[in-house]
């Protein structure tokens, strides 16, 4: 997304919109579905659309009792605009976009199908995308046979600086880049969990300036020890099986660059790591997740100690250690507003948004290689992977 791209489509949040489904004149219908107590709205995939002039929210399920009722509320709709089972509320209200909240993975799939089903003509789901590959082709072929477009809510990949930092890169003021490195945020859910909850945003940057994944080699390992067929459970968050508290991997990308992640459980100061780096002969430029300024630059050569302090620079749609000229740009990214109008504008235009649903399916590629690899010895896997499961059902 250009900067000029981003200002215009900001710029049009209070213009209407036809009809697509008959909702109050030029606003588009909004269906939401939760799940308190197995991921409940996500980051915030229920509210943001009251802040979206365009939409308009006409329901909500959840099939939590107590958590159907205060989404009512937190909402501002009417008793009879919630419902216990999505499917119902996807008959009745006929909606334009489907909001997917729930973190939980074992329940993506079947919404994802539901909310296609339904005649809806955008999806906006919360990350990670789904917990197999299979999972993933299955979802993508349906999307494809009714032209619905999947938005995921990897929220920085719809960060207006992103093009900014590739002309830095096209330009030469990075210099050459030598690789990237990412890590996860390294809490108690550091190694395979970290990977699948927070790695994949990490990766989708990662994909984002170095193309589709190659290959990867990786080890995962338990309490220092490589993982094995014992130390494999069903993991948190709906995520099917899992196994690791230590993750080290290494990808290459296809427009010629390696990226490496890591992630150990507990380890250093709590989200210091947590994010990106693009490493180059001339400098470095560093994304933390979550954190407005997204991006900054550390000039010279990383390997080359010098003696002058090297000082760390805001990188914003105005270039380098410039003031930001688009006001309210964190809130408007964090609060998914950015990605919001980018579905609407994918609608209208009838081209993908800008973290699809390939993109999906690419960090769930990204995350299965680990396994995949893992299982075979640390070996190199060519991606994407011919086996469409969950790798460690072969462990």
């Amino acid at each position: 997304m250009t900067r000029r791209h981003f200002l215009a489509t900001t710029s049009a949040a209070a213009a209407s919109l036809p009809s697509l489904h008959g909702a109050q004149e030029g606003k588009l219908k909004v269906a939401v579905i939760g799940h308190s107590g197995r991921g409940a709205y996500g980051h915030g995939l229920d509210t943001m659309w009251l802040q979206v002039p365009e939409t308009e929210i006409v329901g909500v399920a959840d099939a939590d009792e107590k958590g159907l009722a205060g989404a009512v509320t937190k909402l501002k709709l009417k008793g009879e605009q919630g419902f216990a089972e999505y499917a119902k509320m996807l008959a009745t209200v006929k909606p334009d976009i489907v909001a997917i909240g729930p973190r939980h993975l074992d329940q993506h799939r079947d919404m994802l199908i539901a909310a296609i089903q339904s005649g809806a003509r955008g999806i906006y789901i919360e990350k990670p995308f789904v917990r197999t590959l299979a999972e993933a082709d299955e979802v993508l072929a349906a999307a494809k046979a009714k032209n619905v477009k999947i938005s995921i809510a990897h929220r920085n990949r719809f960060h207006p600086v992103l093009p900014v930092v590739q002309k830095l890169i096209d330009d030469g003021t990075v210099g050459q880049v030598l690789e990237m490195r990412g890590r996860g945020k390294e809490d108690q859910r550091g190694g395979g969990l970290d990977l699948w909850v927070l790695g994949t945003h990490v990766m989708n940057l990662a994909c984002y300036f170095g193309g589709k994944p190659l290959e990867c080699s990786a080890v995962v390992l338990q309490n220092g020890k490589p993982v094995t067929k014992a130390d494999v459970a069903e993991g948190a968050e709906g995520i099917g099986l899992l196994a690791g508290n230590e993750v080290h991997a290494r990808y290459q990308l296809e427009r010629g660059m390696p990226v490496y992640f890591d992630s150990i459980q507990n380890a250093g100061v709590k989200e210091a790591a947590f994010g990106l780096q693009i490493i180059g002969t001339k400098g470095i430029v560093d994304f933390r997740i979550d954190v407005e300024p997204l991006a900054h630059f550390l000039p010279g050569n990383p390997f080359r100690p010098v003696k002058e302090p090297r000082v760390w620079q805001p990188i914003t749609t105005g270039g380098i250690g410039q003031p930001e000229p688009i006001a309210n740009l964190g809130k408007n990214v964090g609060g998914h507003l950015t990605a919001a109008t980018d579905l609407i504008s994918a609608i209208r235009e009838n081209r993908e948004p800008l973290c699809n649903g390939e993109e999906g399916r690419t960090t769930v590629e990204v995350v299965a290689g680990v396994f995949e690899s893992h299982r075979l010895g640390g070996a190199r896997v060519a991606l994407p992977l011919a086996y469409r499961g969950n790798p460690l059902a072969g462990l």
